[in-house]
């Protein structure tokens, strides 16, 4: 059996529709669904064997009665950046994701989990490196902490543990994150509902709309993280993203003219569209510039090392991509 924990949310869900396409269906779903039942959603559509909240899971995992497993692909996690309540953070984040480290090395079963690209915080440079992680809320620290724990147990494992310090994921089964969901989800709400995306504008050295993201597209993320599923051989923390930073600009260009696509519009390069009042500036809340991340790019180096050649969409061909999915089911 493979466990999915965080099975309903984003990236979660996709891994379980992932390996459904594979032909596997012995998959136990782990969610908490208590304060977002939307996530139920995901699901639909989606063949699995069952479904077990959080707080019942690690129980079962004591208890035995789950049987041998194949793999744990460990997702779930309190993901809310602007999350205050470090406490709540650390038991969700850090002290659970232990609990499960614990049994897959007890019981040798490999576990691949995700980590966050919030580890990197202020930093500069996002090579898998100490001295590059500088994390900027509890949220991200929660990550790093965890990442840490792997390192430290890295010479004495008894099965492989693979970490991804996933990007800025976008894609279909997001729409349960509200505020938290993608920047393309958002511009294109914005879009449908206003006729324009509102952009910061320039901060950290950058024009207006100019800062910039690694974005990476959910099905480029599976495919990568179901490569180091088939070969459990090694252990370590990968940087998952396409390893090109976008400017917000772009993506906003690829939303508006995917929208205009789908209504036989020709599309617009960025100063037509910022003369239409289709992409509109605006300032900074009091206090955000200062804390906000002006630029950010997966250093794909050690993922490459690690055997790992697929490509990855440019945010033109994703964002169009997603666009039309969510136009779909509109």
């Amino acid at each position: 059996m493979y466990v999915v924990t965080g099975g309903a949310g984003f990236v979660g869900s996709n891994l379980v529709g992932a390996l459904n396409r594979r032909g596997i269906t012995d998959i136990l779903v782990v969610d908490n669904l208590e304060t977002n039942s939307a996530k139920f959603r995901n699901l639909v559509g989606r063949a699995i064997a069952d479904y077990v909240d959080k707080r019942d899971f690690l129980g079962l995992l004591d208890t035995g009665r789950l049987g041998k497993l194949t793999a744990v692909l460990h997702q779930g996690a309190c993901s809310d950046t602007m999350e205050l309540d470090g406490r709540y953070m650390m038991e969700n984040n850090y002290a659970y994701s232990k609990a499960v480290f614990d049994y897959c090395q007890g019981a040798r079963v490999p576990l691949l989990y995700a980590s966050s690209a919030a580890v990197y915080g202020a930093s500069q440079e996002f090579a898998e490196r100490p001295e590059n992680e500088q994390p900027l809320n509890v949220y991200g620290y929660s990550k790093l902490l965890f990442d840490n724990y792997l390192r430290r147990h890295a010479g004495r494992l008894q099965a492989p543990v693979t970490g991804f310090r996933y990007f800025n994921v976008y894609g279909p089964g997001e729409a349960h994150k509200g505020r938290m969901a993608s920047v393309a989800r958002q511009f294109f709400l914005q879009y449908r509902e206003e006729g324009c995306v509102r952009l910061f504008s320039g901060s950290g050295g950058y024009g207006d709309g100019e800062q910039r993201r690694d974005f990476v597209a959910v099905d480029d993320l599976t495919r990568a993280v179901l490569h180091f599923l088939d070969r459990p051989q090694g252990s370590g923390v990968f940087n998952l993203g396409s390893g090109e930073a976008a400017s917000f600009n772009r993506v906003a260009q690829a939303v508006i003219n995917a929208c205009r696509d789908a209504a036989g519009e020709a599309p617009l390069d960025l100063p037509a569209l910022v003369a239409s009042g289709a992409v509109r500036y605006v300032d900074f809340p009091p206090g955000l510039a200062e804390r906000y991340q002006s630029y950010t790019q997966a250093d794909l180096a050690g993922l490459r090392l690690a055997g790992y050649d697929g490509e990855f969409m440019p945010v033109e061909r994703g964002v169009a991509d997603y666009v039309r999915s969510l136009l779909a089911d509109s």
